[in-house]
Formats: structure tokens, C-alpha cells, sequence
């Protein structure tokens, strides 16, 4: 007896309450996968967070508006009510909203590639992006803040793009100009994307617990830090390439700076616990009152983190046995850091990589092919 789930035209869809049971089906690779990872969902490891649709084979480019995979919009394994209503009355944002989950997944891992924590839990065999924590630590705030951050990212990238009907350049005439600059060209609508973005994620939020306090404070401390790096481009205007005027604009960061910065927050997040009023959680404050207040660019958490070294299966960790380390570095990439004091083996192989790469006119680059040795260090 296996778990079934419906059939749809884009592949799977969960029914609203439950996972149905059936007989055998024979299915192609790529859907399997994608049942795998709905029925470990059915399994009670779903929690209505939307970035979980990273973890599905999507493609934001397959969404066109009369397509039926808008049928994901109904998928209590990743929206809340709210959010479904939202997907279904604007079906352009499901592109949207599968582009941002995979933006947030890659940045995440590639942040954390190297750290004990490398944004990745372990369910059964199936590696899944963020962890299972419910109590928040201070990888659940970097992941709602990377989230957050490009969800409105991506929501004001396709608006300047032309690929949302409801919003387009930000036209907004600034104050702040010079005799040598003026304001012109397309502005991305950041404040278009903030506010799109605020009223999808954090309505699911439960103000009243500690949990959902946090979760908004670090949606809304990424979003802030999305809004204060808008960079101010510029081109230049004038006879004979003179420059005599220059009309500027401004323009989204790179997402990578964004992961950047949120991961240097990461480390400095302010430990918080929360203020009651006759019962009722109000606010979080900072734990440890010898330090400065929290302000709102800052990332707060919860709880303390996990032990990441050793395997934990009921919170998804899987260890950091066999990950490559740096035997040189002393940072937490090092051998000595990343594989928790077990030590670690040396591997020796001998790889093909191009050598003596020459530019010839015109126009290529010829390289050799030389024989080289690699050692790779492996945790115990």
C-alpha cells in the first residue's frame, strides 16, 4: 500500500485535507521525485511555508496565465489560506513566487556551503532546503530574512522587466538632485516589491506567539536591508559624448549582495526572549540586557542552535561526516572547525584540467590539457 496524490496537469498536486491511498503506478523519474517530496509533506513535515516550493522540479518559465499548473495556488503544503486566495486572484505571481523560493535556496546554500550548517535538512534520503526547526534559532532567522528579502527582490525585478501586469517603473520624481544629475530613466519600484512582498508572508505570522513575533521582525529587517542598498546608476548626455547632463535612476542590488550582508547579520544576531502583558506575548526584547537595544535592521532569534557535527534525525540534521574541508583555512571551512575534532582523510586523485591557455587572433583561446594531482580532505 503507497501513498498516491492527485494527478494534475503540471505533475502532482496535494488535495486540500489529506493524502490519498492507491495501487502501483508506473511514473516517470522527474515525477517520482516530485512524489517523493509531496507524500515526505503528507508526512507531516509541511508547515505552509511558500519557499518550500523550491524543493519542487519547477520551472518559473513554464507558468503562462492559462496554464493549469495555477492549480499549485490550492496546495496547503506550502500556502496559507490567505496566500492561496492571493495566488488565485493574481495568477502571475506564481512565476513570481517559484522564481524568489529558488533565488532565496541558491543564495542560502551557496552562503552556507562551507559552514556546519550548509541550508540544507535531511528527511529519509531526500535533502531538503532550510531545516525543521520550530522553536527559532538563528538559522530560521537567516532563512526568513533571505526569504523575505527575495520574494520582494523578485516581485520588483519582474516588475521592471514587464513580466507583472500590475505595477512598472517607479516614476516617482525625487527632491535629491544636483546641477550635474536629474532623476529619469526606470527606477525599480522597490517600494512596490516591499509591499507586495509584506502583505504575502506576513499574514501567515501568528503575533501572538514568540515564534511569529521573530519571523516578522527578520522579514521585516531584510526588506529594510533590500530598500537601503538600492544603488543610484547613471548615463551620461551630451554632444559629441560631452557628458554635459547625466540622468540617473536606481536600481535593485545583486541578490548575492543581499545573502552577503544578511550572513554577516547572521553572526551577529541579537538573542531575544519575549515581554507578556497579563498573559499575552507583546514584544521580544534582547535576552542579555548588558547589550544595545535591538533595532529593526537587526536579526533576532530565539533559541540557541542545534549541535550541527553530529547526525539528528528528528531535526533533519544529517552530520558533517564525509564533507569536504580546507586543511590550511582556520576558519569554519577548516578541517579542524568543520569536522567537530574527529579528524579527517586525505584523498589523492589525479584530474584533467586546461593549462596554458593562450588568446589567438582572431578570435579564440587554445588551452592544453595537463595531468594534475588533487588532494581532497574529507571529514571522519
Amino acid at each position: 500500500m503507497v501513498q498516491q496524490v492527485e494527478v494534475r496537469s503540471f505533475g502532482f498536486r496535494l488535495p486540500h485535507s489529506t493524502c490519498h491511498l492507491a495501487g502501483d503506478h508506473v511514473l516517470p523519474r522527474r515525477m517520482l521525485q516530485l512524489l517523493l517530496l509531496l507524500l515526505l509533506y503528507c508526512s507531516g513535515f509541511a508547515d505552509g511555508s511558500w519557499w518550500r516550493i523550491a524543493d519542487l522540479p519547477l520551472d518559473s518559465a513554464h507558468f503562462q496565465r492559462e496554464n493549469r499548473s495555477y492549480e499549485l495556488c490550492g496546495d496547503t503544503s506550502f500556502f496559507t489560506e490567505h496566500q492561496r486566495d492571493t495566488c488565485y486572484n493574481n495568477p502571475e505571481l506564481l512565476k513570481v513566487i517559484v522564481q524568489a523560493a529558488k533565488t532565496a535556496k541558491y543564495e542560502c546554500q551557496t552562503y552556507f556551503q562551507n559552514n556546519r550548517w550548509n541550508c540544507s535538512a535531511k528527511r529519509g534520503s531526500v535533502i531538503h532546503y532550510g531545516n525543521f526547526d520550530d522553536k527559532g534559532n538563528r538559522e530560521t532567522a537567516y532563512l526568513s530574512a533571505i526569504n523575505s528579502a527575495s520574494l520582494a527582490w523578485t516581485i520588483t525585478r519582474f516588475c521592471t522587466k514587464g513580466e507583472l501586469t500590475t505595477c512598472q517603473c517607479d516614476r516617482i520624481k525625487r527632491s535629491k538632485h544636483s546641477n550635474k544629475w536629474t532623476w529619469g530613466g526606470c527606477s525599480e519600484d522597490i517600494k512596490y516589491g516591499i509591499k507586495q512582498a509584506r502583505l504575502f508572508t506576513d499574514l501567515q505570522e501568528n503575533r501572538t506567539t514568540s515564534f511569529g513575533l521573530m519571523n516578522l521582525h527578520n522579514n521585516e529587517a531584510a526588506r529594510r536591508i533590500l530598500r537601503s542598498n538600492m544603488e543610484k546608476v547613471c548615463k551620461c548626455h551630451g554632444m559629441s559624448g560631452s557628458c554635459s547632463t547625466r540622468v540617473c535612476w536606481r536600481r535593485l542590488p545583486s541578490m548575492k549582495l543581499i545573502a552577503d550582508t544578511l550572513g554577516s547579520m547572521f553572526d551577529a544576531a541579537a538573542q531575544v526572549k519575549p515581554v507578556e502583558n497579563k498573559g499575552i506575548i507583546k514584544k521580544l526584547t534582547r535576552k542579555d540586557l548588558d547589550y544595545k537595544k535591538v533595532n529593526k535592521s537587526d536579526l533576532v532569534y530565539i533559541a540557541e542552535s542545534p549541535n550541527y557535527c553530529e547526525e539528528n534525525e528528528s531535526l533533519g540534521i544529517f552530520s558533517t561526516r564525509g564533507r569536504f574541508c580546507n586543511r590550511t583555512s582556520y576558519g569554519i571551512e577548516g578541517c579542524r572547525l568543520l569536522c567537530c575534532g574527529r579528524g579527517y582523510q586525505t584523498r589523492v586523485r589525479n584530474v584533467e584540467e586546461k593549462c596554458n591557455c593562450k588568446f589567438v587572433w582572431c578570435c579564440s583561446v587554445k588551452c592544453d590539457t595537463c595531468s594534475m594531482r588533487k588532494d581532497e580532505h574529507i571529514c571522519n
